[in-house]
Protein backbone atom coordinates (compact mmCIF):
# COMPACT_ATOMS: atom_id res chain seq x y z
CA UNK A 1 0.00 0.00 0.00
CA UNK A 2 1.51 3.05 -1.20
CA UNK A 3 -0.65 5.51 1.73
CA UNK A 4 1.64 7.32 3.41
CA UNK A 5 -0.10 9.53 5.93
CA UNK A 6 -3.24 11.21 5.87
CA UNK A 7 -3.61 15.07 6.41
CA UNK A 8 -6.65 17.67 7.39
CA UNK A 9 -7.70 19.57 4.59
CA UNK A 10 -7.66 22.78 6.39
CA UNK A 11 -4.57 22.49 8.95
CA UNK A 12 -2.37 20.35 7.55
CA UNK A 13 -2.31 18.15 10.40
CA UNK A 14 -1.06 14.56 9.77
CA UNK A 15 -2.53 11.54 11.27
CA UNK A 16 -1.44 8.14 10.83
CA UNK A 17 -2.30 5.54 7.84
CA UNK A 18 -3.48 1.96 8.87
CA UNK A 19 -6.26 2.64 11.18
CA UNK A 20 -10.20 4.18 10.68
CA UNK A 21 -10.75 8.44 10.93
CA UNK A 22 -13.37 10.37 9.97
CA UNK A 23 -13.07 14.08 10.33
CA UNK A 24 -9.92 15.77 11.57
CA UNK A 25 -9.25 17.51 15.14
CA UNK A 26 -10.56 20.77 13.10
CA UNK A 27 -13.97 19.15 12.23
CA UNK A 28 -12.37 18.97 8.32
CA UNK A 29 -12.20 16.69 6.07
CA UNK A 30 -8.58 14.09 5.61
CA UNK A 31 -6.84 13.79 2.43
CA UNK A 32 -5.15 10.53 1.86
CA UNK A 33 -1.45 10.96 0.68
CA UNK A 34 0.56 8.64 -1.24
CA UNK A 35 3.97 7.89 -1.91
CA UNK A 36 4.28 9.33 -5.23
CA UNK A 37 7.45 8.63 -6.54
CA UNK A 38 7.07 4.72 -5.69
CA UNK A 39 3.90 5.04 -7.77
CA UNK A 40 5.57 7.12 -10.78
CA UNK A 41 7.93 3.95 -11.37
CA UNK A 42 5.03 1.44 -12.10
CA UNK A 43 2.48 3.93 -13.19
CA UNK A 44 2.99 4.80 -16.97
CA UNK A 45 0.62 5.29 -19.78
CA UNK A 46 1.91 1.96 -21.47
CA UNK A 47 1.27 -0.50 -18.04
CA UNK A 48 -1.86 1.16 -17.29
CA UNK A 49 -3.01 0.08 -20.81
CA UNK A 50 -2.54 -3.49 -20.10
CA UNK A 51 -4.48 -3.53 -16.80
CA UNK A 52 -8.19 -4.45 -17.10
CA UNK A 53 -10.45 -1.04 -17.60
CA UNK A 54 -12.49 0.08 -14.09
CA UNK A 55 -11.63 2.07 -10.91
CA UNK A 56 -9.68 -0.48 -9.52
CA UNK A 57 -6.91 -0.36 -12.23
CA UNK A 58 -5.27 3.07 -10.63
CA UNK A 59 -4.11 0.84 -7.80
CA UNK A 60 -0.91 3.05 -6.66
CA UNK A 61 -3.01 5.75 -5.96
CA UNK A 62 -5.93 3.93 -4.31
CA UNK A 63 -5.80 3.25 -0.43
CA UNK A 64 -6.80 -0.39 -0.28
CA UNK A 65 -4.15 -3.17 0.45
CA UNK A 66 -6.22 -6.45 -0.98
CA UNK A 67 -8.83 -7.30 -2.77
CA UNK A 68 -11.72 -4.60 -2.79
CA UNK A 69 -15.29 -4.71 -2.26
CA UNK A 70 -16.57 -4.89 -5.97
CA UNK A 71 -19.51 -5.11 -7.73
CA UNK A 72 -17.81 -4.92 -10.75
CA UNK A 73 -17.12 -1.19 -11.50
CA UNK A 74 -16.99 -0.38 -14.95
CA UNK A 75 -14.51 1.97 -16.88
CA UNK A 76 -17.77 4.36 -17.71
CA UNK A 77 -18.10 5.67 -21.39
CA UNK A 78 -17.88 9.26 -22.59
CA UNK A 79 -21.01 9.58 -25.38
CA UNK A 80 -20.55 12.83 -27.43
CA UNK A 81 -24.32 14.89 -27.60
CA UNK A 82 -23.93 15.63 -31.34
CA UNK A 83 -27.37 17.39 -31.70
CA UNK A 84 -27.30 19.08 -28.76
CA UNK A 85 -23.92 20.64 -29.38
CA UNK A 86 -25.17 22.12 -33.10
CA UNK A 87 -28.08 23.92 -31.37
CA UNK A 88 -26.18 25.63 -29.74
CA UNK A 89 -23.43 26.15 -31.76
CA UNK A 90 -20.77 24.62 -30.58
CA UNK A 91 -18.08 21.75 -31.55
CA UNK A 92 -19.02 19.20 -29.44
CA UNK A 93 -20.25 18.52 -25.98
CA UNK A 94 -19.41 15.58 -24.11
CA UNK A 95 -21.10 13.42 -21.22
CA UNK A 96 -19.31 11.24 -19.13
CA UNK A 97 -21.81 9.02 -18.42
CA UNK A 98 -21.51 7.12 -14.30
CA UNK A 99 -24.80 5.98 -14.54
CA UNK A 100 -23.51 2.65 -16.11
CA UNK A 101 -22.09 1.95 -12.54
CA UNK A 102 -23.44 -0.65 -10.25
CA UNK A 103 -26.62 0.87 -8.42
CA UNK A 104 -26.85 3.24 -11.21
CA UNK A 105 -24.51 6.22 -10.42
CA UNK A 106 -21.58 7.30 -9.22
CA UNK A 107 -22.13 6.83 -5.74
CA UNK A 108 -20.81 3.42 -6.73
CA UNK A 109 -17.04 4.77 -7.03
CA UNK A 110 -17.16 6.66 -3.84
CA UNK A 111 -18.80 3.83 -1.36
CA UNK A 112 -17.20 0.86 -3.23
CA UNK A 113 -13.66 2.45 -2.27
CA UNK A 114 -15.46 3.41 1.66
CA UNK A 115 -16.82 0.09 2.18
CA UNK A 116 -13.24 -1.40 1.08
CA UNK A 117 -11.78 0.05 4.16
CA UNK A 118 -13.72 -0.23 6.53
CA UNK A 119 -14.12 -4.08 6.05
CA UNK A 120 -9.80 -3.93 6.01
CA UNK A 121 -10.39 -2.34 9.11
CA UNK A 122 -12.63 -4.54 10.81
CA UNK A 123 -15.81 -2.49 10.62
CA UNK A 124 -18.90 -4.10 11.45
CA UNK A 125 -21.77 -1.61 11.12
CA UNK A 126 -22.04 1.27 8.77
CA UNK A 127 -24.35 4.63 8.57
CA UNK A 128 -24.94 7.48 6.80
CA UNK A 129 -27.56 9.75 5.20
CA UNK A 130 -28.80 10.36 2.30
CA UNK A 131 -30.51 12.13 -0.90
CA UNK A 132 -31.21 9.01 -2.95
CA UNK A 133 -28.04 7.23 -4.80
CA UNK A 134 -25.09 7.15 -1.83
CA UNK A 135 -27.66 5.18 -0.10
CA UNK A 136 -28.01 2.48 -2.29
CA UNK A 137 -24.58 1.97 -2.91
CA UNK A 138 -23.75 1.96 0.25
CA UNK A 139 -26.67 -0.60 0.62
CA UNK A 140 -25.14 -2.45 -1.71
CA UNK A 141 -22.00 -2.63 -0.77
CA UNK A 142 -22.63 -3.45 2.34
CA UNK A 143 -24.11 -6.26 1.41
CA UNK A 144 -21.22 -7.42 -0.64
CA UNK A 145 -19.16 -6.83 2.35
CA UNK A 146 -21.68 -8.73 4.56
CA UNK A 147 -21.51 -5.43 6.98
CA UNK A 148 -24.93 -4.08 8.72
CA UNK A 149 -25.99 -0.68 7.14
CA UNK A 150 -28.13 1.97 8.40
CA UNK A 151 -29.32 4.49 6.18
CA UNK A 152 -31.38 8.10 7.20
CA UNK A 153 -33.16 9.72 4.44
CA UNK A 154 -35.05 13.17 4.24
CA UNK A 155 -38.53 13.04 3.21
CA UNK A 156 -38.21 14.24 -0.09
CA UNK A 157 -35.98 11.41 -0.76
CA UNK A 158 -37.48 9.92 -3.91
CA UNK A 159 -39.54 6.16 -3.20
CA UNK A 160 -37.30 4.38 -5.94
CA UNK A 161 -34.26 5.31 -3.57
CA UNK A 162 -35.77 4.40 -0.26
CA UNK A 163 -36.96 1.52 -1.82
CA UNK A 164 -33.79 0.49 -3.72
CA UNK A 165 -31.49 1.05 -0.56
CA UNK A 166 -34.24 -1.22 1.32
CA UNK A 167 -33.71 -4.06 -1.37
CA UNK A 168 -30.21 -4.53 -0.16
CA UNK A 169 -31.55 -5.10 3.39
CA UNK A 170 -30.21 -1.85 4.78
CA UNK A 171 -32.51 -0.49 7.95
CA UNK A 172 -34.01 2.29 6.07
CA UNK A 173 -35.50 5.61 7.99
CA UNK A 174 -37.22 8.15 6.79
CA UNK A 175 -37.09 11.53 8.44
CA UNK A 176 -38.84 14.63 8.92
CA UNK A 177 -35.71 16.95 8.27
CA UNK A 178 -33.17 18.10 5.18
CA UNK A 179 -29.76 16.05 4.79
CA UNK A 180 -27.34 17.68 7.22
CA UNK A 181 -29.53 17.40 9.98
CA UNK A 182 -30.20 13.40 9.29
CA UNK A 183 -26.14 13.46 9.18
CA UNK A 184 -26.12 15.05 12.65
CA UNK A 185 -28.31 11.76 14.26
CA UNK A 186 -25.88 9.58 11.95
CA UNK A 187 -22.54 11.54 13.78
CA UNK A 188 -24.11 11.45 17.26
CA UNK A 189 -24.48 7.37 16.55
CA UNK A 190 -20.90 7.28 15.50
CA UNK A 191 -19.71 9.35 18.27
CA UNK A 192 -21.15 6.72 20.64
CA UNK A 193 -19.75 4.29 19.05
CA UNK A 194 -22.95 2.57 17.38
CA UNK A 195 -21.66 2.41 13.87
CA UNK A 196 -18.91 3.95 11.78
CA UNK A 197 -19.89 7.35 9.59
CA UNK A 198 -19.78 6.93 5.81
CA UNK A 199 -20.92 10.40 5.17
CA UNK A 200 -19.96 12.44 2.19
CA UNK A 201 -15.85 13.36 3.22
CA UNK A 202 -16.64 12.70 7.35
CA UNK A 203 -14.35 9.61 6.17
CA UNK A 204 -11.64 10.20 3.60
CA UNK A 205 -11.94 7.07 1.42
CA UNK A 206 -14.80 7.92 -0.64
CA UNK A 207 -12.93 10.93 -2.05
CA UNK A 208 -10.27 8.32 -3.19
CA UNK A 209 -12.81 6.47 -4.90
CA UNK A 210 -14.78 9.14 -6.75
CA UNK A 211 -11.42 10.58 -7.89
CA UNK A 212 -11.01 7.76 -10.86
CA UNK A 213 -13.46 9.65 -12.61
CA UNK A 214 -10.67 12.07 -13.58
CA UNK A 215 -8.25 9.54 -13.71
CA UNK A 216 -10.64 7.95 -16.65
CA UNK A 217 -11.36 10.89 -17.70
CA UNK A 218 -8.04 11.83 -18.88
CA UNK A 219 -6.76 8.70 -19.79
CA UNK A 220 -10.41 8.27 -22.62
CA UNK A 221 -8.98 11.87 -23.90
CA UNK A 222 -5.64 10.50 -24.86
CA UNK A 223 -3.93 11.71 -21.34
CA UNK A 224 -4.98 15.44 -22.27
CA UNK A 225 -7.52 17.48 -19.85
CA UNK A 226 -10.68 18.94 -20.99
CA UNK A 227 -10.63 22.33 -21.14
CA UNK A 228 -13.60 22.78 -19.08
CA UNK A 229 -15.69 20.56 -16.55
CA UNK A 230 -19.33 21.06 -15.37
CA UNK A 231 -20.12 19.05 -12.23
CA UNK A 232 -23.48 18.90 -10.21
CA UNK A 233 -22.32 19.70 -6.92
CA UNK A 234 -24.00 19.15 -3.52
CA UNK A 235 -21.33 17.30 -1.07
CA UNK A 236 -18.81 17.88 -4.08
CA UNK A 237 -16.30 14.67 -3.65
CA UNK A 238 -15.97 14.47 -7.11
CA UNK A 239 -15.14 17.98 -7.68
CA UNK A 240 -12.46 17.60 -5.30
CA UNK A 241 -11.56 14.47 -5.45
CA UNK A 242 -10.81 14.77 -9.17
CA UNK A 243 -9.32 18.00 -8.62
CA UNK A 244 -6.68 16.15 -5.68
CA UNK A 245 -5.79 13.44 -8.54
CA UNK A 246 -5.11 15.99 -11.39
CA UNK A 247 -1.96 16.99 -9.05
CA UNK A 248 -1.41 13.02 -8.35
CA UNK A 249 -1.59 12.26 -12.18
CA UNK A 250 1.00 15.01 -12.82
CA UNK A 251 3.43 14.39 -9.88
CA UNK A 252 3.68 10.53 -11.37
CA UNK A 253 4.27 11.81 -14.66
CA UNK A 254 0.86 11.19 -16.69
CA UNK A 255 -0.11 14.19 -17.36
CA UNK A 256 1.44 18.39 -17.26
CA UNK A 257 0.33 20.92 -15.37
CA UNK A 258 -2.29 21.81 -17.24
CA UNK A 259 -5.87 22.04 -15.75
CA UNK A 260 -9.02 21.85 -16.92
CA UNK A 261 -11.30 25.10 -15.17
CA UNK A 262 -13.94 23.44 -12.92
CA UNK A 263 -17.53 24.93 -12.48
CA UNK A 264 -19.47 23.60 -9.42
CA UNK A 265 -23.58 23.37 -10.87
CA UNK A 266 -26.42 24.13 -8.27
CA UNK A 267 -29.94 24.55 -8.31
CA UNK A 268 -31.34 27.97 -7.74
CA UNK A 269 -33.37 26.17 -4.81
CA UNK A 270 -30.18 25.40 -2.71
CA UNK A 271 -26.75 27.05 -3.73
CA UNK A 272 -24.81 27.49 -1.15
CA UNK A 273 -21.29 27.26 -3.33
CA UNK A 274 -22.41 29.79 -6.07
CA UNK A 275 -23.50 32.42 -2.99
CA UNK A 276 -20.15 31.99 -1.46
CA UNK A 277 -18.36 31.84 -4.71
CA UNK A 278 -20.00 35.17 -5.69
CA UNK A 279 -19.43 36.73 -2.01
CA UNK A 280 -15.93 36.02 -2.19
CA UNK A 281 -16.42 33.74 1.24
CA UNK A 282 -13.52 30.93 1.83
CA UNK A 283 -16.88 28.96 3.48
CA UNK A 284 -20.54 28.93 2.95
CA UNK A 285 -23.13 29.41 5.25
CA UNK A 286 -26.14 27.03 5.07
CA UNK A 287 -29.26 27.59 2.59
CA UNK A 288 -32.40 27.59 4.20
CA UNK A 289 -35.72 25.89 2.91
CA UNK A 290 -33.38 24.13 0.21
CA UNK A 291 -35.87 22.66 -3.07
CA UNK A 292 -34.78 21.39 -6.14
CA UNK A 293 -36.06 18.84 -8.07
CA UNK A 294 -32.47 17.48 -8.51
CA UNK A 295 -32.50 15.57 -5.23
CA UNK A 296 -28.80 14.88 -5.13
CA UNK A 297 -27.48 18.58 -5.56
CA UNK A 298 -30.19 19.27 -2.41
CA UNK A 299 -27.30 19.62 0.30
CA UNK A 300 -28.28 23.04 2.31
CA UNK A 301 -24.40 22.80 4.39
CA UNK A 302 -21.34 20.76 2.68
CA UNK A 303 -18.23 19.76 5.22
CA UNK A 304 -15.92 20.56 2.19
CA UNK A 305 -17.64 23.49 1.03
CA UNK A 306 -13.99 24.89 1.19
CA UNK A 307 -12.44 22.77 -0.91
CA UNK A 308 -15.20 23.07 -3.25
CA UNK A 309 -14.78 26.69 -3.35
CA UNK A 310 -10.72 26.45 -3.45
CA UNK A 311 -10.65 24.35 -6.96
CA UNK A 312 -12.98 26.46 -8.88
CA UNK A 313 -11.36 28.93 -7.84
CA UNK A 314 -7.87 27.82 -8.67
CA UNK A 315 -9.00 26.15 -12.00
CA UNK A 316 -10.27 29.91 -13.28
CA UNK A 317 -13.73 28.18 -13.10
CA UNK A 318 -17.08 29.36 -11.28
CA UNK A 319 -20.28 28.06 -9.28
CA UNK A 320 -23.10 28.73 -11.56
CA UNK A 321 -27.20 27.96 -10.11
CA UNK A 322 -29.83 27.17 -12.63
CA UNK A 323 -33.27 27.03 -12.55
CA UNK A 324 -35.65 24.16 -12.41
CA UNK A 325 -37.12 25.40 -15.36
CA UNK A 326 -33.66 24.63 -16.76
CA UNK A 327 -32.88 21.60 -15.69
CA UNK A 328 -36.08 20.05 -16.67
CA UNK A 329 -35.72 21.63 -20.46
CA UNK A 330 -32.45 20.66 -19.93
CA UNK A 331 -33.11 16.91 -19.77
CA UNK A 332 -35.85 16.99 -22.20
CA UNK A 333 -33.93 18.29 -25.03
CA UNK A 334 -31.29 15.34 -24.55
CA UNK A 335 -33.47 12.46 -24.65
CA UNK A 336 -35.06 13.86 -27.26
CA UNK A 337 -32.70 15.36 -29.41
CA UNK A 338 -30.20 12.84 -28.80
CA UNK A 339 -31.58 9.68 -27.19
CA UNK A 340 -29.59 10.08 -23.81
CA UNK A 341 -32.10 9.84 -20.75
CA UNK A 342 -30.19 12.75 -18.56
CA UNK A 343 -30.63 12.16 -14.45
CA UNK A 344 -31.99 15.90 -13.53
CA UNK A 345 -28.42 16.83 -11.97
CA UNK A 346 -27.13 15.92 -15.51
CA UNK A 347 -29.78 17.98 -16.59
CA UNK A 348 -28.66 20.67 -14.09
CA UNK A 349 -25.19 20.51 -15.69
CA UNK A 350 -26.00 20.52 -19.01
CA UNK A 351 -28.24 23.89 -18.09
CA UNK A 352 -25.48 24.86 -16.21
CA UNK A 353 -23.23 24.73 -19.83
CA UNK A 354 -26.00 26.30 -21.54
CA UNK A 355 -25.53 29.24 -19.23
CA UNK A 356 -21.75 29.68 -19.20
CA UNK A 357 -21.80 29.62 -22.88
CA UNK A 358 -24.49 32.61 -23.07
CA UNK A 359 -22.42 34.57 -20.61
CA UNK A 360 -19.15 33.52 -22.41
CA UNK A 361 -17.28 31.71 -19.33
CA UNK A 362 -16.96 28.82 -22.03
CA UNK A 363 -16.08 29.04 -25.60
CA UNK A 364 -18.01 27.10 -28.49
CA UNK A 365 -14.91 25.53 -29.76
CA UNK A 366 -14.01 24.39 -26.10
CA UNK A 367 -13.82 20.74 -25.03
CA UNK A 368 -16.23 20.60 -22.46
CA UNK A 369 -17.17 17.22 -20.50
CA UNK A 370 -20.42 17.57 -18.56
CA UNK A 371 -20.96 14.47 -15.93
CA UNK A 372 -24.05 12.71 -15.53
CA UNK A 373 -24.02 11.51 -12.22
CA UNK A 374 -26.78 8.77 -12.43
CA UNK A 375 -28.90 6.73 -14.89
CA UNK A 376 -31.93 8.61 -15.65
CA UNK A 377 -34.20 6.07 -15.40
CA UNK A 378 -33.95 5.98 -11.63
CA UNK A 379 -36.60 8.93 -11.27
CA UNK A 380 -39.76 9.78 -11.98
CA UNK A 381 -40.90 10.64 -15.44
CA UNK A 382 -44.21 12.59 -17.06
CA UNK A 383 -45.96 10.14 -18.86
CA UNK A 384 -46.53 11.36 -21.92
CA UNK A 385 -47.94 8.40 -23.51
CA UNK A 386 -51.94 8.68 -25.34
CA UNK A 387 -54.56 5.94 -25.63
CA UNK A 388 -55.54 3.55 -28.12
CA UNK A 389 -58.02 1.67 -28.93
CA UNK A 390 -57.27 -0.97 -31.83
CA UNK A 391 -61.22 -1.70 -32.61
CA UNK A 392 -61.14 0.38 -36.09
CA UNK A 393 -57.70 2.37 -35.26
CA UNK A 394 -56.48 3.85 -38.61
CA UNK A 395 -52.51 3.57 -38.84
CA UNK A 396 -51.98 6.74 -40.32
CA UNK A 397 -53.62 9.22 -37.50
CA UNK A 398 -50.76 7.84 -34.95
CA UNK A 399 -48.04 9.31 -37.49
CA UNK A 400 -49.99 12.48 -38.10
CA UNK A 401 -50.87 12.61 -34.08
CA UNK A 402 -48.89 15.07 -32.54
Amino acid sequence: MNVTFLECSLTGERYEAGKPHNLSRAGKPLLVRYDLEAAKKTMTRESLATREPGMWKWRELLPNDGEPVSLGEPQTPIVPLPNIAGREGASSVLVKDEGRLPTGSFKARGLAMAVTMAKQFGTERIAMPTNGNAGAALAAYGARAGMETIIICPAETPEINVTETAAYGARVYVADGQIDECGALVGKGAAEGLWFDCSTLKEPYRLEGKKTMGFELVEQLGWEVPDAIFYPTGGGTGLIGMWKGFDELEAVGLIGSKRPRMYAVQAEGCAPMVRAFENGDEFAERWEKAATVATGIRVPKAVGDFLILRAVRESGGAAIAVSEEAILQAVDDAAREDGFLLCPEGGAVLAGWRKALGQGMVRADERVVLFNCANGNKYPLPDRSKRLTLQGADPRELCASK
